[in-house]
């Protein structure tokens, strides 16, 4: 009995330290996404500014600190935007670049679908701005939050899907025009995204 006993705890210790061998040669997971930019739209310029819609490509790696806790860095290149009034139409472009850090926490007791939450913060750099022939622009930099739910759904040990959807607050002041002085506008983007992974 005794035997059985000490043979049993030796495969059970062989067998988690092979789990933890493997999520320590692990940690990396790159997702590639198609994402839908559904921009919710605010000012306070009175014009009533809204950007388009648009699909974008978005890139993320997250790093897994434990089976449980990653961060995740999610990147695209900048995107280009129609900016219109509700009162005036059409009034120009401007580009925009918004990689976003999130902390992750994904649950592991579900198999092969592994559903996750994340919280984090979005940096945006607007440029190449040209509203009203250069009339008006908008600060450059601008931070706010973001929150994140989704799902990775296992294929193999190495390939899943992925379902996103991100919250981020994302806003710039605008001036110029010598009317638009510490005014606001908030894109405030819902991103929903589907998409494949590989862990390697």
């Amino acid at each position: 009995m005794k035997k059985s006993l000490l043979a049993l705890a030796a495969v059970c210790a062989m067998t988690s330290g092979a789990a933890f061998a493997q999520q320590a040669e692990s940690p990396w997971l790159v997702r590639v996404r198609a994402v839908n930019l559904d921009s919710t739209n605010g000012d306070t310029t009175g014009l009533g500014l809204s950007v388009n819609n648009k699909v974008i490509p978005e890139l993320d790696i997250t790093y897994f600190f434990t089976p449980n806790i990653a961060a995740e860095l999610i990147l695209t290149y900048p995107q280009k935007h129609d900016v219109r009034s509700s009162v005036a139409g059409d009034l120009g472009t401007l580009k925009h670049l918004p990689p976003t850090l999130l902390a992750q926490y994904h649950f592991t007791n579900f198999g092969a679908f592994k559903p996750y939450v994340g919280a984090g913060v979005n940096y945006t750099r607007f440029s190449n701005v040209d509203i009203l022939d250069g009339a008006v622009t908008v600060k450059k930099n601008s931070f706010g939050g973001a929150l994140q739910v989704g799902f990775d759904y296992a294929l193999d040990k190495n390939w899943s899907l992925n379902f996103d959807i991100k919250k981020v607050y994302l806003g710039t002041k605008v001036t110029g025009a010598g009317v638009f002085e510490n005014t606001k506008f908030k894109v405030d983007p819902w991103l929903v995204g589907v998409g494949v992974g590989y862990r390697f």
